[in-house]
């Protein structure tokens, strides 16, 4: 049985990369899954209370932009998204460029074989903003999201660090997630288990 579940995603964070890449290249390598990606705002998370909320606050515009043009790609361009999406968190984590930048937002769509013009005339049409504010607070109501990446599957919600990247190993990388998914969905007691270090 195809099992579904949603993940989050904010591209500023390295464990939400580690999880993505785990997702896409098990995705790429035949995993029989339906995913749900789901942009959601650290920023957001870590608004100061009387603030206004990001998707508001003009000074903050440039902090929803990747997050946006993901979602133009994700739901005008799908073929795209996955290779877009592990291209976004490289340009970020591993190349050190600066994703609030629309030139770079550009480079890395054409890098992904995508139509930078179409795709950035979408989000100037404003939906892509709406769309975010709207999957990040179902999010954030409906399961007590704070965090990325959470996995969300039969109405179940865990906050999960993953701790290595799959290298494009595909297997590796269907095995990671499907004993991530057995912990969040069959085994209702285990609440919290953290290591205290992390042998390296």
């Amino acid at each position: 049985m195809t099992r579904s579940f949603a993940v989050t995603w904010d591209y500023r964070c390295p464990f939400a990369r580690n999880a993505h890449e785990h997702l896409v290249a098990a995705l790429d390598g035949g995993a029989d899954w339906d995913v749900t990606f789901v942009p959601f705002s650290l920023n957001q998370m870590h608004t100061e209370e009387g603030d206004p909320a990001v998707w508001d606050d003009p000074t903050k515009t440039d902090t929803l932009l990747a997050a946006e043009v993901a979602i133009v790609v994700r739901d005008r361009f799908p073929d795209g998204f996955r290779r877009f999406h592990v291209a976004m968190f490289t340009a970020r984590h591993d190349e050190g460029r600066d994703i609030r930048e629309p030139g770079v937002l550009r480079a890395v769509l054409e890098e992904s074989g995508l139509d930078a013009d179409a795709v950035m005339a979408e989000v100037t049409d404003g939906w892509p903003h709406e769309q975010y504010r709207k999957e990040h607070q179902a999010a954030e109501e409906h399961h007590r999201v704070w965090g990325v990446p959470t996995f969300i599957a039969e109405d179940r919600a865990v906050f999960v660090r993953l701790m290595s990247r799959p290298q494009g190993d595909g297997e590796l990388a269907r095995t990671t997630i499907e004993r991530t998914l057995d912990l969040v969905t069959g085994f209702d007691d285990l609440n919290e288990f953290k290591h205290t270090s992390i042998p390296r």
